[in-house]
Formats: C-alpha cells, sequence, structure tokens
C-alpha cells in the first residue's frame, strides 16, 4: 500500500501521541507499504514552528528531511499537476496546506493517513 502522511499523522508518530490510530501506526510501520511525507508537510511544519505554534515538535521542525530520512519514509515533492489539482477542488475544504495533500493523494493513487472525515467528500481513500 502507498501512504501518504497528513502533517498531524506524521508529528504524532514522532512524538508516539495516542491520537495516531493503531491501524495508522501499523500501516506506518509496516515496511511492504511504502510511506510518503509531502513537501507541503515539511512547509506547514516549518511555517508553523517559526511562527511558535509547534514547540513540541522542535526536533522535527529544525530538520523535518532528515527525520523523515530516519523513518525510511519518502519524500514527496509537489507537481504542477498537483498544484493545479488542489487550486481546482470545491469547497469544504479550506486549508492550503489540506488541499495539497487531498491534491497529491488524488494524483499519487496514495491512501492519505489522516482524521480528517471531510477528506472522504473528494474520493480520498483515507486510513485511520
Amino acid at each position: 500500500m502507498r501512504l501518504l502522511l497528513d502533517t498531524h499523522a506524521l508529528l504524532w508518530w514522532f512524538a508516539g501521541d495516542r491520537r495516531l490510530t493503531a491501524t495508522a501506526r501499523a500501516a506506518m510501520d509496516d515496511r511492504a507499504n511504502e510511506v510518503f511525507v509531502s513537501a507541503v508537510s515539511a512547509y506547514e511544519i516549518a511555517f508553523k514552528a517559526a511562527r511558535g505554534r509547534l514547540r513540541h515538535a522542535r526536533a522535527v521542525s529544525d530538520d523535518v528531511s532528515g527525520a523523515v530520512t530516519l523513518e525510511e519514509f519518502q519524500e514527496l515533492a509537489l507537481s504542477m499537476a498537483d498544484a493545479e489539482r488542489a487550486g481546482r477542488l470545491p469547497p469544504p475544504i479550506r486549508d492550503p496546506f489540506d488541499r495539497f495533500l487531498v491534491a497529491q493523494a488524488l494524483g499519487g493513487d496514495l491512501h492519505l493517513v489522516s482524521n480528517e472525515r471531510m477528506f472522504d467528500h473528494y474520493g480520498v481513500r483515507r486510513l485511520w
């Protein structure tokens, strides 16, 4: 299975946070699965950390790429097609980070690991 981690799923993984479900944790831990982290999540983490909103994730926010590499997750670049797809998504999703993740999941045939139920509105295969 090919997984794309929502930013909160990635941060909860690193923190060992119990809000990450056993199903999500098992899928992320299964080396048979390909686990992707979007460049959008790196931007979101750096952006929010720079504004003091992710104090608990300091180690990750200082080197997102390094943390992702240590976990043997794969980096997922944002393409022009992803950006266009995100821009064309209809409401209700407003958060630009979420729009990009949905677009990447749809375009890359990825299961989106997220607790965001509104993603279901877009036909995303969501794992939680």
